[in-house]
């Protein structure tokens, strides 16, 4: 018999490999590979501080040159735009253009998965969600993995009473950044007991 730690691997993966044939159907359909839309994907859900070229490799756990290549295609099919920052001429930032954001929403529905969790109870539901949500910090936390979460559960960020601030970068944050995936993400220290309880 399988252990839990076991079966729960196995159930993650074989969800994942439904999401991923999902979108590489999408894909086939645009004319891209799979790795152009995560990135792609990626982009349309990160901050300010993590749009650029390396954010995108730490993110995908690629090469620089996978990476590289990447976002060359989706440049030149018009995804994508690149812009250099203001106060630094060394960062590029990365910017989906509408017909990339466009092709992100089509491909991002996992027809397959959508379905199975509008079958879920509503409770049963929320449960699911919040076990996930665990498990991705629990195993982000034991390894020491750049977490890439929003803003909003983030040490650094505090809510103001019109705005919220990132101690972090001494910056404010308005309410729509604190819900996109941040690199510099880090969650409230907690003893490590307790992350099983989250």
């Amino acid at each position: 018999m399988l252990t839990d730690s076991i079966e729960a691997r196995n159930l993650i993966e074989r969800l994942g490999n439904l999401v991923r044939a999902d979108t590489r159907a999408a894909c086939n359909e645009y004319g891209l590979k799979l790795v152009q839309v995560e990135a792609l994907r990626y982009l349309t859900q990160c901050n300010h501080y993590s749009d650029t070229p390396q954010a995108v490799t730490e993110f995908l756990g690629l090469t620089k040159g996978t990476v590289s290549q990447t976002l060359k295609v989706l440049e030149q099919k018009g995804l994508l735009r690149k812009r250099g920052d203001a106060n630094d001429k060394r960062l590029v930032h990365l910017n989906p253009t509408a017909k990339g954001r466009r092709l992100v929403e089509r491909t991002m529905s996992a027809a397959t998965v959508v379905q199975g969790i509008g079958k879920i109870p509503m409770s049963d539901n929320q449960v699911s969600v919040d076990s996930l949500r665990a498990l991705l910090r629990s195993v982000q936390v034991a390894n020491d993995l750049k977490t890439f979460a929003p803003c909003y559960t983030c040490r650094f960020n505090q809510k103001r009473k019109s705005d919220y601030f990132c101690r972090l970068t001494n910056e404010p944050l308005a309410e729509q950044d604190v819900a996109l995936l941040c690199r510099e993400h880090q969650y409230p220290i907690v003893k490590s007991k307790e992350i099983t309880n989250l």
